[in-house]
């Protein structure tokens, strides 16, 4: 087995939102990667033993009083570095280069012209398109630097270091608004930093199994399941890892979709044997959730009560040590990053920071450095079956965010009904694996309909479906108007109460996937 350990590379995170795709790229070239702490030690970045280093962008400006530094000294290490957009301003800085506020920010795409005699150029166009999402950029370079690549705009928009393998790009290669952002990656990778390009998602579960064994012991451990493929693939894995010390338990918090709790059941007790307890705790959750109406309480207050179920049922379970959550790298990134990170929250959520010290149990995310598709590749490695792995995400506080407004029974059964038929219907048309994540969301408004000759004034429901490839960027779906008819007449017609259904057509960024 080839050792994760023995081929790395760190990206160093200065609070971009795209440092997470930047490692995805990564991996899509066969190379492990971690994402680590801007400023992380030199002493630290040795342990790790890293073939190469990747600076992140940033919403800061590097002459800014209190923006993210890395250590200086990681620029002479003699390890290759490659600075995207913040990274290359902070080293041309760091070698005497300044760095300016543009005009006006400049973003979206730009062509290029590229010195294609450059390694890191290797097998790409003289002219490319490339994505541009900055308000600063480097001024002026010192004698160390050599530029690689200019815009109309940007003189400076590719450099490297004359002596050291020190590279800059001011635009973004992770994006695929850079349709050659992959091959120069590759360059730096394979070219520069000589790595092999020979990691698998294999050699990340075989260690992970090793890793958990090691940590657990003899002691058990409990899994939340929910039914989807974060907490289904937590589960095979530590299954496969330790096999009858794993319990798992499925809170029906009332928040499920329909059907949940009998499709969990049916797969968690035939498939896998597994010693699998029901708590039925949706009276507790919906008297916590009454009259809140702000999203993040909501989270807050399901994550409480999640936690409390949790330790109630936990106490029953001799011998129970540990808790497994499906905690995923946009998990991560969307709730700031690591403590204190320079990350901004977009959205808590409670299987990443709800779980306060007092729950007793020491924490195990086998896939906190995992995008959502190499968790489906990894769910079909460990041999799950394809209807489990293939199914759509489904948010930890369930229907709550889904449902805006108040959170109340009858709500949420108008909201079940409704998303069970857009699921339905998306899955007849043969669309449900080209669609990334579908879904209904009850809205807080009502609106004048007919309905025969009787005057209505009922609630609208939202139909969101978007495709992506990791979750931290996607784009709405585009439904045939058929299906999109056949999901509107059916939802009015069955589902009581509703009287005006409405498609999202929006992408992410600017909005979020969820609408809350």
């Amino acid at each position: 087995m080839t050792s994760i350990s023995r081929e790395r590379v760190l990206i160093l995170d200065f609070g971009s939102q795209y440092a997470q795709l930047i490692a995805r790229r990564v991996r899509e070239q066969n190379v492990y990667c971690e994402i680590v702490r801007h400023d992380i030690s030199v002493e630290r970045i040795k342990e790790h033993n890293p073939q190469g280093l990747i600076l992140s962008g940033s919403p800061s400006s590097v002459y800014e009083e209190g923006s993210p530094k890395c250590d200086p000294e990681l620029f002479t290490m003699g390890l290759p570095v490659l600075g995207i957009c913040y990274g290359m301003q902070l080293a041309t800085e760091a070698f005497g280069g300044q760095v300016q506020s543009t005009l006006t920010r400049e973003y979206g795409r730009a062509m290029l012209t590229v010195d294609t005699s450059s390694n890191l150029f290797q097998n790409t166009s003289d002219q490319q398109q490339v994505w541009m999402s900055h308000g600063d950029q480097v001024a002026n370079i010192s004698e160390d630097f050599t530029a690689l690549a200019y815009t109309d705009t940007c003189p400076f928009a590719a450099v490297k270091h004359n002596e050291l393998p020190v590279y800059g790009l001011q635009f973004h290669p992770e994006v695929t608004h850079s349709p050659e952002g992959g091959e120069i990656l590759k360059n730096f990778l394979l070219n520069i930093c000589g790595l092999s390009g020979t990691w698998k998602l294999e050699d990340f579960a075989d260690e992970t199994i090793a890793r958990i064994r090691e940590q657990v012991g003899d002691k058990r451990v409990i899994c939340g399941l929910s039914g989807g493929v974060d907490s289904s693939v937590v589960a095979a894995l530590l299954y496969k890892a330790i096999g009858d010390q794993l319990a798992c338990i499925l809170v029906d918090n009332g928040l499920l979709r329909k059907n949940e709790q009998a499709a969990v059941i049916e797969a968690f007790t035939n498939h896998f044997q597994t010693d699998l307890r029901v708590v039925q705790g949706e009276a507790r959750f919906l008297d916590r959730l009454a009259g809140i109406s702000e999203p993040q309480e909501k989270r807050k207050r399901i994550g409480y009560e999640f936690i409390e179920c949790f330790k109630e049922e936990a106490q029953t379970i001799e011998n129970a040590h540990f808790l497994a959550q499906g905690t995923l790298y946009p998990d991560v990134i969307e709730s700031g990053a690591a403590p204190d990170g320079p990350a901004a929250t977009i959205k808590l959520h409670h299987n990443v920071g709800g779980l306060p010290e007092e729950l007793g149990f020491e924490l195990i995310e086998p896939l906190r450095d995992l995008f959502k598709d190499e968790v489906r590749r990894l769910g079909i490695e460990l041999g799950l079956p394809e209807h489990l792995v293939w199914r759509h995400p489904f948010p930890g506080p369930g229907l709550a965010v889904r449902c805006l407004g108040e959170v109340s029974k009858d709500r949420l059964d108008i909201l079940r009904e409704a998303d069970a038929i857009a699921i339905e219907e998306i899955q007849a048309a043969g669309l449900y694996r080209e669609t990334s994540q579908a879904f209904a969301v009850l809205l807080p408004v009502q609106s004048v309909g007919v309905m025969g000759d009787a005057r209505t004034y009922e609630d609208a429901i939202a139909i969101r479906c978007v495709n992506t490839d990791d979750f931290m960027t996607a784009d709405w779906s585009r439904l045939p108007y058929d299906l999109l008819a056949t999901i509107s007449t059916r939802v009015i017609n069955e589902v009581k109460g509703v009287n005006r259904v409405c498609y999202d057509i929006s992408s992410k960024p600017p909005a979020t996937i969820e609408w809350e």
